[in-house]
């Protein structure tokens, strides 16, 4: 099974209005949309920039007004999934859930419907600075090309969950991201790799790009899109499909062939997924 899949290097603008950030999705929606993209992928917080609206403090308005936002933000990428009949991976967004924060990741489906997906490790400064807190859980989903899952950020530096997903049948891991500097963006990276490798799995990531000037935490991104596949003869020898120009606002498009990860899984220079030795360390299912 062949899937076709866009990563957006979001840019970071301060926003006058929710309309205005909106015609930003748009755009990349539908420049996807002329690649035949069936998956696209934004990063992490990109609903940040509506916290300038309205803001004169120079800092933003507190990331606990970003929950008010949730039926307008679904509304937008609900009715682009169905329009052009794609997966849109739509970064995350804050939400609440009682009296608790959470950086949900949203997959929406071609016929507008949603899954979601909370973050589960959580950085220091969103913890401290904006008390967001873990979710609970990971899933996987089923869809048309195979099944997928989505881990943000922090969460794909914890080899033990993506072995959870990719023991629930997981081929593709969606990573939305937002780093502010190069440090945190090559830990994102670099445990991209790693990941593919350890699990045999392709990895689709993204990250902010830009800054925003009126709100606080949020005013530097280092990122980069790139679609990874295992260190193996199939693949490219870096283990790169494709990857963007660093901090620049575009977006990259690859296509994936399920095929060869079962090809190398099964006979490949190396069989990492099969060779876990669950006799010494717990098998993750």
């Amino acid at each position: 099974m062949r899937m076709r899949v866009s990563s957006v290097q979001f840019a970071l603008r301060d926003a006058d209005s929710f309309e205005e950030w909106a015609e930003q999705v748009v755009h990349y929606a539908r420049n996807a949309s002329e690649y035949g993209a069936k998956f696209v992928l934004f990063p992490e917080f990109i609903t940040t920039p509506l916290l300038a609206i309205g803001d004169t403090s120079g800092k933003g308005r507190p990331i606990a007004e970003l929950p008010a936002y949730t039926d307008r933000y679904v509304e937008l990428f609900s009715g682009l999934a169905r329009e052009y009949g794609m997966y849109l991976i739509a970064g995350t967004h804050v939400t609440s859930l009682g009296d608790k924060l959470r950086n949900t990741a949203f997959l929406f489906l071609p016929d507008g419907r949603y899954r979601t997906q909370d973050k589960i490790h959580i950085t220091p400064s969103e913890r401290d600075e904006w008390k967001v807190t873990g979710g609970d859980g990971v899933a996987v989903f089923d869809t048309e090309y195979g099944r997928i899952a989505v881990l943000t950020c922090y969460d794909i530096e914890f080899p033990e969950i993506v072995r959870m997903v990719r023991a629930k049948g997981a081929d593709v891991i969606f990573c939305p991201s937002c780093t502010d500097d190069r440090h945190g963006f090559y830990r994102v990276r670099y445990c991209c790799h790693a990941r593919a490798v350890e699990n045999q799995v392709y990895i689709v990531t993204t990250g902010t790009v830009g800054s925003l000037r009126k709100v606080d935490f949020m005013r530097a991104n280092y990122g980069q899109a790139a679609v990874i596949a295992p260190n193996d003869i199939p693949f490219p020898p870096r283990g790169i499909l494709c990857e963007g120009e660093i901090g620049e606002d575009m977006l990259i498009t690859a296509d994936l062939d399920l095929s060869l990860l079962e090809d190398v899984r099964r006979a490949g220079s190396v069989t990492t997924w099969r060779d876990r030795r669950t006799d010494l360390y717990p098998d993750w299912n």
